[in-house]
Order: C-alpha cells, then sequence, then structure tokens
C-alpha cells in the first residue's frame, strides 16, 4: 500500500528514464513543486492541485536526471506551497523519519527526505529557498546539497521567493549526491578550504571530525557579515522581509481567491508580506547584499563556513504550535545565512551513538557546488572513529 504522506503519485516506476548515463538504475522522488510531464503540481495543497492543469513536460532538473539514465520513482509530497519548514502538513499528515520516528522529516522538501530515508527512491529532489533541502537532511541522516543561487535552471518550478529560490538533492550515499551533481551542475571549479570557521562554540567538536577529515584547519568566530547574534537577527529580519514579499506576491491573489485553503500559520506566513511597500523592500536587498560583499571576500580566500544543519534533531511529531515556531526560528539562524547571500551549502550527517540525526553544514563561496560535493564523499569515507 502506498504511504499517502509521503507519495502523491508513485509507479514502479512512475517514469522511465528517457536515456542512459551516469545516474542508470536511480530512482528520483520528485518534490511536488516542480512540473512532472503528465501529470499536475499540487503544491502540498488539495485545492491547488484540483485548480492545476497537467504539465506538459518536464521541469528542466527533471528532464535533466532523466535523460542521465535515472527513473522518476514518484511525485513527494511537499509542506503546503513549501512555506514551512518543520515537514508537516494538515491535509495529508506528516512524512515518517525510520532515523527518529518520534520526530518530523523536516520541511519542505519533506516527502522526498522521507522517501530517500526509507529506502523508496535513491535521490530526494526538492527545492531550498531558506533550508528546506539541509534541515530535512540533517534530521534524517542525509546528505544534502543547495547549491549556488542559480547554478540550476528552475524552470518548471512552483515559486515561492525567486530572490532566493534553488532545485537542491537528497541521498543517503554521497557518491549519489556527487553524481547527480555532475549532471545538474555547471562546470566549475573551486580552491579547497585551507580552513573552516565555526562560529557555534557547541559544534566545534562534530566540526572537528569533518575538518580532520577534509585535512583542513578550524577556527571558531564569526565571520565578516555576520559578526555577532544581533548581525545574525538582522539578517534574518532582512531575509524575512524580502522572502515575504515576494511570496505574498507571487501567491496573494490565489490566497486571496481561496479563503480557508490554507493552514492557519501557513497563511499568515505569506500575509505577513502583504503589507511590505518597496522602500522597506530594497532596504532589506541592500542589507543583505553589503553582507555578502563582506563574506563572500573571506570566503574566496580559502575559508569555508561549518555550522549545524539545523538546529537539533526534528521537533516532536505532535509539537505544540509554540515549540514548532521556537524549532523553526532557531533553525532558520543557521539555514538563512547561505540562503541570504545565494551560497551553496551542503548537509553531512555526524553520526553519534544515542542522538537523534543532527548534521553539519559546510558553506562555501559561489561556485564552490562541485567542491562541496567532493567533501561530502571524503568525509563520508573518512575512517575517522564515531563519538560516544
Amino acid at each position: 500500500m502506498i504511504d499517502s504522506t509521503i507519495w502523491r503519485e508513485y509507479g514502479t516506476p512512475l517514469l522511465p528514464a528517457t536515456s542512459t548515463g551516469p545516474l542508470d538504475g536511480l530512482t528520483v522522488a520528485v518534490k511536488d513543486l516542480m512540473a512532472v510531464g503528465g501529470f499536475r503540481i499540487g503544491a502540498g495543497n488539495p485545492t491547488w492541485l484540483a485548480q492545476a492543469g497537467v504539465e506538459t513536460e518536464d521541469a528542466w532538473a527533471v528532464r535533466s536526471l532523466r535523460a542521465a539514465g535515472a527513473a522518476i520513482a514518484g511525485i513527494a509530497q511537499t509542506d503546503e506551497l513549501a512555506f514551512s519548514i518543520s515537514g508537516t502538513n494538515v491535509h495529508y499528515g506528516t512524512p515518517p523519519n525510520p532515523a527518529a520516528p518520534k520526530l518530523v522529516t523536516a520541511g519542505s522538501s519533506s516527502g522526498p527526505a522521507s522517501a530517500v530515508a526509507c529506502g523508496l527512491a535513491d535521490v530526494g529532489l526538492g527545492t531550498d529557498t531558506a533550508g528546506s533541502i539541509r534541515a530535512p537532511a540533517s534530521v534524517c541522516g542525509l546528505y544534502g546539497l543547495r547549491p549556488t543561487y542559480g547554478a540550476v535552471p528552475i524552470d518548471g518550478v512552483l515559486a515561492l521567493a525567486p530572490s532566493f529560490d534553488t532545485v537542491g538533492w537528497l541521498a543517503s550515499d554521497p557518491h549519489v549526491l556527487r553524481t547527480v551533481g555532475t549532471v545538474l551542475l555547471p562546470p566549475a571549479h573551486a580552491r579547497w578550504p585551507g580552513q573552516l570557521l565555526c562560529p557555534d562554540p557547541g559544534a566545534v567538536d562534530d566540526a572537528r571530525s569533518v575538518a580532520d577529515a577534509l585535512g583542513t584547519g578550524i577556527q571558531v568566530g564569526w565571520p565578516p557579515g555576520l559578526g555577532s547574534h544581533d548581525a545574525v537577527t538582522e539578517l534574518l529580519a532582512a531575509f524575512r522581509t524580502v522572502q515575504t514579499a515576494e511570496a505574498w506576491q507571487a501567491r496573494g491573489a490565489w490566497i486571496t481567491a481561496n479563503p480557508g485553503a490554507l493552514a492557519g500559520d501557513v497563511e499568515a506566513r505569506f500575509r505577513s508580506g502583504s503589507g511590505i511597500d518597496l522602500y522597506t523592500y530594497g532596504r532589506a536587498r541592500d542589507l543583505i547584499a553589503v553582507r555578502r560583499a563582506r563574506i563572500v571576500d573571506v570566503m574566496t580566500e580559502g575559508t569555508w563556513l561549518i555550522l549545524p544543519a539545523a538546529s537539533g534533531p526534528g521537533h516532536p511529531r505532535n509539537a505544540p504550535a509554540a515549540a514548532k515556531d521556537a524549532w523553526r526560528q532557531a533553525t532558520l539562524r543557521l539555514t538563512v545565512p547561505a540562503s541570504a547571500f545565494g551560497l551553496p551549502s551542503c548537509a553531512l550527517p555526524i553520526p553519534v551513538p544515542s542522538r537523534p540525526p543532527v548534521g553539519t553544514a559546510l558553506v562555501g563561496p559561489p561556485g564552490a557546488d562541485l567542491a562541496l560535493l567532493d567533501a561530502a564523499v571524503r568525509v563520508g569515507l573518512s575512517s575517522s572513529p564515531v563519538r560516544a
């Protein structure tokens, strides 16, 4: 029986590969935000699904994976219109997280993450606007990449906030994660990091294990452009301003025309962007641009960032609204810097006995995507002992 909390559409496969290539034999769970030819985009919402037309062709990323030999296992569930990071959906339920059954998968690429974690697909193809690849990877014990902004064409993908939307992917095997990157990413060469900069003292042990695997040094401290706890708070506020303004611009008319179609918390996030004027929007974009310039200057000299990929294990599946929001806000403080600055970030599992999955994330300079994927393979192959 098909688990409808994971899948909206499923087949054996749903669609075959269109050619042969490096992904021969692999299957893909496609987030229900992307066009799959012959099917509708449901966007995690039954009202949206009922109104959607049938897609006539695949999204660019879906088409590219099929042309490289991958088959489409199915269309996987997402948080409503992708504007959540918990992995819960009032209409379709919460997908299972086999690595921590009492906890959520995180979202909004919840369905693809669950499909991969459950062994139902080799690759989860999703999107990451504010952390929706990295957070699910972290709490499900997977690898996941948010690419450099604009590196992967987003044609055929339903927008949330176009200034930050990216196509990303998850896998349980770092070699698979990297092979997908060779298909979707443009060729690029990036400097291997001379050091990893860790702004979170509490994450130093995990960071040190990664640094040892990569043969690089580690330094604890805040990077330029972030600088302090208050600077991160300012960046998060600017990011929210731009994200919510763009999200309302993209979906406000539909929300107004379909009152009550969305869960209350999701609709509230969209509506928070309805009153943002052009001056406020522009000021927020300017702050992000200034901070980005500072941090990229340092990173291009061979410094990468390393920080937790989420604020901790996923929250309980039945967590009250306040607890869900606290987890969300804490996680966004960790994921938003890469999103706001358009930087590539790769989530890596760090297995620790008796602890639910909590991954770490490497953040590199623009164009370092393939180097990050090489780092994921190296960390995955590391013979360093697991910490007790």
